[in-house]
């Protein structure tokens, strides 16, 4: 027993006895911040599925067929319904951020070209701080708001190309998404589910999807004809862009301040541009280049060298 107890001892010290030690809070923030990172990543890829694999003018069946299968295959996997206060809870939040996002960003995505959808989005950090200062009580910095302003600005110089037309109805599709997404971000944050991520983003994609359903047969009609084309682009936003992405954003949000984890989604129109560049063949000018660095190194200054500290156990 005397040995044993030795044994447990030293197998405290990692190092010493070369059994594994646990991760460094500073890695595990690390790890966590580019896990939830991959979300906003896939979500950029939305504007060119959109433009070039899916049918055109279908912002709302687009939304339901994206969210719903990726819903029900949650809620297989989670296998958990809500339950009391959660149903109206998770109808209120797959409402904000899936139900009333994913047909704004659609349809900001068919009426504004390019990424100029992005800069709206750009603005979530600076919303997200003013919410959660209210709801949340995080105070938010002078320096973050500082690197809010300038992601904005480094989104808008990345995105916004001379030629850029500006629709007022895709303007409003902006600004409504990124709202919603907000107030979605905050609530998510403050109530914190009593489940995995995986059954807490089927829930809300289920609810989203549910909600953009009947909208989408009064408004649109009929789903649209999928070929092989349009399948594949929805598989993709269905399983890559929405359970994967939501799981770990989800997951993400549950453990980094709502402040720290809005600034990841300025990354969406970030790969946006990049994949116009790379696919598209849209060129990028040294102004645009300036403006992709400055959001980029925003989004990173603004997860802060304390974050380990501030992430939750």
């Amino acid at each position: 027993m005397k040995q044993l107890d030795i044994e447990r001892s030293r197998g405290g010290n990692a190092s010493a006895s070369g059994t594994p030690s646990a991760p460094r809070p500073g890695s595990a923030a690390a790890l966590t911040v580019a896990l939830t990172a991959i979300a906003p990543i896939t979500w950029g890829t939305t504007y060119l599925v959109t433009t070039e694999l899916l049918p055109p003018d279908h912002p709302l069946w687009s939304g339901a067929l994206r969210a719903l299968p990726a819903g029900l295959l949650a809620l297989a996997l989670g296998r958990a319904l809500p339950h009391g206060h959660w149903w109206w809870r998770s109808l209120l939040l797959g409402t904000l951020n899936i139900g009333a996002f994913f047909p704004l960003l659609f349809l900001a995505a068919y009426l504004l070209p390019g990424g100029v959808a992005g800069v709206f989005g750009a603005t979530g950090p600076l919303l997200v701080a003013v919410l959660a200062a209210v709801l949340l009580r995080e105070r938010p910095t002078v320096r973050r708001l500082i690197w809010g302003v300038l992601a904005v600005l480094g989104v808008a110089a990345t995105v916004l190309g001379p030629d850029a037309a500006l629709d007022s109805l895709g303007i409003l599709a902006g600004i409504g998404g990124v709202a919603s997404m907000a107030v979605g971000t905050v609530l998510s944050k403050r109530w914190r589910p009593p489940v995995g991520p995986i059954a807490f983003a089927g829930w809300q994609l289920t609810a989203g999807g549910l909600i953009i359903l009947p909208l989408a047969l009064a408004v649109e009609g009929t789903p649209p004809a999928l070929d092989a084309q349009a399948t594949m682009g929805y598989a993709w936003l269905a399983l890559v862009g929405g359970l994967l992405a939501y799981v770990l954003w989800f997951r993400g949000l549950g453990l980094m301040p709502a402040g720290s984890a809005a600034f990841l989604p300025v990354l969406s129109p970030l790969v946006a541009a990049v994949l116009g560049f790379l696919v598209l063949g849209e060129q990028l000018t040294a102004v645009q280049l300036g403006g992709f660095a400055l959001a980029l190194i925003a989004v990173v200054a603004a997860q802060g060298s304390r974050r380990a500290r501030e992430m939750s156990p």
